[in-house]
């Protein structure tokens, strides 16, 4: 018997998707995936659905890049609630704690140092963290008190923007991967000797997907065929921070038969400029499009993910 052929189209690249409110990450996958009648698609990094901004979805062959997307620095703004922690630590959760102490302005550039760097975070009793295979916000919605254990995250930087009032501070901050907006208000608060949640959260940037980019769901529900397609950015976007060689038709076809490719010592010494050391991996490509990751070892290109041409 031959092949079962998959439903939808064999449609290629990423949405940048600036996610709206209300909506989960999983549940935007899911229209995103319908709208363009995509035969496979998978997101980036979990937005929550009270947040809002960049969730990047990757439609075909771009799903083998998603684990470069999500190890990839993220950009958010977020205002912190002074005075009332949550069950979930953002605006949804029940009220659990209450303080009357507002932190004023100089206390918190003052407590921001101890936040920036490798820092030890529990994350929230509701979030997407799996314990014994099944998720944590699903166990909290059972009413169970769950002892998550903490874990070391990154924040790269982390700024006080703006205090429109006693009661909220609005920050932005980068992470790297895993790290809870969430937690780090929760943690926060808590450091300066009162409580705090989360009240607004949006997403500026995820490694190369940005904010200004990013389209939404009415913008695609309004255009059709291939001025749709046309919002989709290429495969190669998600490894623009990777090494990359151009190499010509022959070789291409060679890498996509899972065969080595010799490039010249020229393109060799101008894929390692810069690279110190080992090279883990260099992003293979012609006229801009993607056609495999691959290790170069000489002046061979191995290929070790092998993307299918459009």
């Amino acid at each position: 018997m031959g092949k079962r052929r998959k439903k939808g189209r064999p449609v290629n690249g990423w949405l940048v998707l600036d996610k709206d409110l209300d909506v989960g990450s999983t549940e935007a996958v899911a229209r995103a995936k319908r709208l363009f009648d995509a035969q496979k698609a998978g997101h980036a990094g979990t937005l929550d659905p009270l947040a809002t901004g960049v969730l990047p979805i990757a439609l075909g062959e771009a799903t083998k890049t998603v684990p470069y997307i999500v190890e990839a620095e993220k950009l958010y703004r977020f205002t912190a609630k002074w005075g009332e922690a949550t069950a979930t630590d953002d605006g949804e959760g029940d009220v659990i704690a209450r303080s009357a102490k507002r932190p004023s302005h100089n206390e918190i550039e003052a407590a921001l140092a101890g936040f920036i760097g490798e820092i030890e975070q529990v994350p929230p009793q509701f979030s997407a963290v799996k314990i014994d295979g099944e998720r944590a916000y699903d166990l909290a919605r059972e009413g169970r008190a769950l002892d998550l254990a903490a874990r070391t995250v990154e924040i790269r930087a982390l700024r006080l923007v703006d205090q429109p009032d006693g009661d909220h501070a609005v920050f932005e901050a980068s992470t790297g991967k895993g790290a809870y907006v969430r937690a780090l208000v929760r943690d926060l608060a808590n450091a300066l000797g009162t409580v705090g949640h989360v009240a607004s959260l949006r997403r500026l940037a995820v490694g190369p997907f940005r904010a200004e980019d990013a389209v939404r769901f009415a913008d695609i529900e309004a255009t059709e065929g291939s001025a749709r397609d046309a919002m989709l950015q290429p495969i190669a976007t998600a490894l623009s921070g990777m090494p990359q060689a151009e190499i010509g038709g022959p070789e291409a076809d060679r890498l996509r038969r899972g065969q080595p490719a010799v490039i010249s010592p020229a393109a060799a010494k101008g894929v390692r400029a810069g690279e110190a050391g080992v090279i883990p991996a260099v992003l293979a490509s012609q006229h801009g499009g993607a056609v495999a990751i691959c290790e170069l070892d000489g002046l061979k290109l191995k290929p070790m993910r092998v993307f299918s041409a459009d």
